[in-house]
């Protein structure tokens, strides 16, 4: 049962509510002592300073979750490839995983540390976890019934089978049979659980069958089976075709043949039941930044705890028997509302591999990014930025250019120095070996390795390590601050002197998610920049209190009241007569500052457009609060993950692109770039072909309604469907494959 809410004794006031302080804020605990706090849920809190009415914000956690929903419908959209609709209800899956490891996590952190903290839309945190549980539940159905109703029947239609161990011949049992003794059996180790075995470890998302046997004299025992990540979930029957050229093929889950094969794992009992059932912890583990001697081993120690971390959720077979599921709830620590009782597969996350399948009519048509700066033509990549600015658009265009850009100064004798930002740079990079290429050469190389971004620590480390070795300066950035901005700068001696060149973008140097994000690349020599980047260089790597940067505004200095003082300049012209208009396209928009400035924006006429592709904590269409204000959100084959901030300024545009969402993380607790865009041809492609096709789109853009729900946009009457991914796709398989649409010749 929720309590009653907060808000509800309170309407009619102008109670306005913001976070209590850096250092607690919902679903993040901060580790400073055992001091704890609490109120009652009807408490008011004293120091909470006004903004606006509770009403105005939309939970950020069930905006998240409307999100998903969102790629949920993706995955039901008859409009993509089969395939790739599979893709989308994987995709769904990880992201619950991901949601409940950091999110619901980190409420639960403050609901056990008895810290009520009210929510910007007035929420204590319990009633949080039980809105999430509700809105949860519900997704899962829904999953289960594309998954189930949808997708199988038509997979088999195309002769791809999922199947369970009832459907499966007994010659095809036998074989899987056979498999599983040569293949599986090893690799398994059951655990007993009885007062000799305590209850075994499960670790961080691992799957496990709950396993009853029976001894010869008739007593029960219980015993767990982990279900290997080592090996693919989705196992192919075999078949008598050496070739593999059949036009069908049938796969059972994994968990299914080790169900059907227990007995061999138990010989002398009799296995009587078995039931999948799957662990989520808590992997918010944070950083002790300003306890570490050494940042590396502080990290690595994280790491290791993640898989220690409380359970968060519990995923079981809905046909297990509430005597298996007490058990699992008793000594796994958890509540019946963590468990969520479901139709296998308890992890469809691994329907990605059936992307490997060669089924090209069930995928979508493969797209070639354009390159739009020629390697053969011998120019180095410097004269044609010198020529003048660049903006690459990814995944329409190559991310060979970044590659070219760092490859040419490793190898150009006349660079002096190198100096780059590492965010998330994947497992395999092929900057890596070019920045230790250039410390060889006896370059200056200084390199930023983030090493606290989530869930990529480790291979940041690794990467760090080898750069270290290499002889490169390696900082880690900054105590307290991700550095998530991406920058690159080249130090050049040239006939006139030392001149640098940089790389800017919303993304990171990443070639793998430069292929399915779309980002914006910009490319620059002018002065005025590469000044400025070089004190932002001086400022992560050495001791700076610089607190302007001219036209840059940096998080967490400057780019809060640089954007509030854009907001103001919009409101200050609407009301002196002149055009208002903003147009914000992020990944996120959560900052109750910087809604609140938003919303006195909308009430004094300005009009304003966001697309927002995921969580959007602003009530647009509200009577007397923001009735200018539109919010769509486009999910589609790639993932919006492109910042750009747009201003009318009374009949001069300006337009900045940033790494950074307006989240309190972004503007407070990272280290964020925003630059602007001042080349007029650059910044009107911006305009046409990234913010107005975007606020075109009616065939994947959904609209935020007031109520917090989200519906398609429909076609306009009389206009033709414009697919903003799609459009952008065929104009660089036109004519935008020359260069001269993307780079701007210097006069």
């Amino acid at each position: 049962m929720v309590p009653d809410s907060p808000g509800d004794g309170m309407k009619g006031q102008d109670l306005k509510i913001e976070f209590a302080s850096p250092g607690i804020s919902l679903g993040r605990t901060k580790r400073a002592g055992n001091t704890k706090r609490k109120r009652s849920n009807d408490q008011k809190p004293a120091h909470i300073e006004t903004l606006v009415e509770p009403s105005l914000y939309i939970n950020r956690e069930l905006s998240w979750l409307e999100f998903n929903q969102r790629v949920l419908q993706e995955a039901c959209d008859q409009r993509h490839p089969l395939l790739e609709r599979a893709k989308f209800l994987s995709i769904v899956s990880s992201n619950l995983d991901e949601f409940f490891m950091i999110r619901v996590a980190g409420i639960k952190e403050l609901i056990h540390a008895d810290i009520v903290e009210y929510s910007p839309d007035g929420l204590t945190p319990s009633q949080q976890l039980h809105a999430i549980h509700d809105r949860v539940s519900v997704m899962l159905k829904d999953m289960c019934d594309c998954y189930r109703k949808d997708l199988l029947p038509k997979l088999a239609e195309h002769g791809i089978y999922l199947m369970n161990m009832e459907q499966v011949t007994v010659e095809d049992r036998i074989k899987l049979g056979d498999l599983f003794a040569r293949e599986i059996y090893p690799v398994l180790t059951p655990l007993a659980f009885d007062p000799g075995h305590p209850f075994p470890y499960i670790s961080n998302l691992s799957l496990s069958l709950a396993v009853v046997v029976k001894t010869p004299d008739g007593e029960e025992r219980f015993a767990r089976v982990k279900v290997p990540d080592v090996l693919p979930r989705l196992v192919q029957i075999p078949t008598g075709d050496p070739q593999g050229q059949e036009k069908e093929v049938r796969f059972v889950w994994l968990e299914d043949v080790i169900a059907d094969n227990l007995h061999l794992l138990f010989p002398g009992m009799t296995v009587e039941e078995s039931y999948a059932f799957r662990v989520t912890r808590n992997a918010d583990i944070e950083i002790q930044e300003d306890e570490a001697d050494d940042l590396i081993q502080s990290i690595e120690e994280s790491i290791r705890l993640r898989r220690f971390g409380s359970v968060v959720r519990v995923s079981i077979e809905n046909k297990m028997p509430p005597r298996i599921k007490e058990i699992l709830i008793e000594n796994l620590e958890v509540t019946p509302d963590d468990v969520y009782e479901l139709d296998p597969p308890l992890d469809p996350s691994h329907l990605m591999t059936l992307l490997r399948l060669p089924r090209p009519e069930l995928k979508d048509p493969p797209y070639v990014p354009a390159s739009i700066i020629p390697e053969e033509d011998g120019e180095d990549i410097f004269s044609i930025i010198r020529r003048g600015d660049i903006l690459l658009h990814h995944p329409y265009d190559s991310f060979n250019p970044i590659v070219q850009f760092i490859r040419s100064a490793a190898s150009d004798p006349n660079v002096l120095a190198i100096k780059q930002t590492l965010y998330r740079i994947g497992k395999e990079s092929p900057l890596i070996p070019l920045l230790v290429e250039a410390a060889e050469k006896g370059k200056q190389v200084a390199v930023l390795v983030e090493l606290k971004a989530r869930f990529d620590e480790e291979n940041n480390i690794s990467w760090a390590k080898q750069l270290e070795r290499a002889g490169v300066h390696v900082v880690y950035g900054l105590v307290g601050l991700k550095t998530h901005a991406k920058m690159a700068l080249v130090v050049r001696k040239e006939n006139d002197g030392l001149r640098r060149y940089v790389h800017l973008g919303t993304g990171n140097y990443n070639p793998i998610t430069a292929r399915i994000y779309t980002d914006l690349s910009y490319f620059t020599c002018k002065e005025e920049i590469t000044e400025v980047i070089t004190e932002i260089f001086n400022f992560l790597t050495g001791y700076s209190r610089k607190e302007s940067y001219e036209k840059l505004a940096v998080a967490p200095i400057t780019l809060r009241q640089r954007m509030e003082n854009l907001i103001d300049r919009e409101i200050q012209n609407v009301r002196a007569g002149k055009p208002g208009h903003m147009i914000f396209k992020m990944n996120a928009l959560t900052d109750v500052k910087m809604i609140a400035r938003i919303y006195e924006a909308s009430k004094a006429g300005v009009r304003i457009d966001l697309i927002v592709r995921g969580i959007c904590s602003l009530r647009p269409g509200v009577k007397g609060q923001s009735e200018t204000i539109r919010v769509i959100s486009i999910v589609g084959r790639y993932l919006e993950h492109s910042r750009v901030f747009y201003f009318e300024n009374g009949g001069q545009p300006e337009i900045y692109l940033s790494s950074a969402d307006l989240m309190g993380r972004n503007l407070e607790r990272r280290v964020e770039l925003m630059f602007p865009i001042e080349d007029e041809l650059l910044a009107k492609k911006i305009k046409e072909e990234v913010l107005d096709a975007a606020l075109a789109d009616c065939v994947r853009a959904s609209e935020l309604r007031s109520d917090g729900s989200y519906a398609f946009v429909p076609p306009q009457n009389g206009k033709e469907a414009c697919d903003l991914q799609e459009k952008t796709m065929l104009l660089r398989m036109g004519a935008a494959h020359a260069q001269k649409p993307i780079i701007r010749e210097a006069p």
